[in-house]
């Protein structure tokens, strides 16, 4: 079972216990995409080592948020960045995607805002624009962040 397998990875000293401050990551390792608020309200921690979580007690937890339909998927999130899409062309500006990374939704930090457009966004053209889609689809194709130990 794909849940068991990820749940693995993250047992680093092979207890057969996964450090809830990686309840997300194993989560999202699943192609899952939970809120940090929706982590911390199923288990997850803040602080290394507060509480660890056995499989039986991971497995529920990936069922509730696997169910959850109150996570976007691409087609959402490009639904929203056609908003910013004034000539209806595939493109909009830099700056304001840099923007609604910061402000909507779950919040990021500028770092994480700039190692995300660092990562996946293609370069501006001469007007500052540029091109959405493509940077959505790496967005959701997978993790660019390594988890910090």
């Amino acid at each position: 079972m794909r849940a068991n397998f990820a749940f693995s990875i993250y047992d680093f000293d092979g207890s057969g216990t996964v450090d809830a401050i990686y309840l997300g990551d194993v989560l999202r390792a699943l192609n899952l995409n939970p809120t940090l608020a929706a982590v911390e309200k199923l288990g997850g921690t803040k602080k290394k080592n507060e509480k660890k979580l056995k499989v039986e007690e991971f497995l529920p937890i990936f069922g509730q948020i696997k169910k959850d339909k109150d996570v976007g998927c691409y087609e959402d999130f490009l639904e929203c960045l056609k908003l910013y899409d004034k000539a209806e062309d595939g493109k909009m500006l830099s700056a304001e995607l840099s923007h609604t990374l910061l402000s909507l939704g779950e919040r990021l930090s500028d770092k994480e805002v700039d190692d995300i457009l660092k990562d996946c966004l293609d370069p501006e053209d001469e007007d500052g624009f540029v091109p959405y889609a493509p940077f959505l689809k790496k967005v959701v194709a997978g993790p660019i962040f390594e988890t910090a130990e």
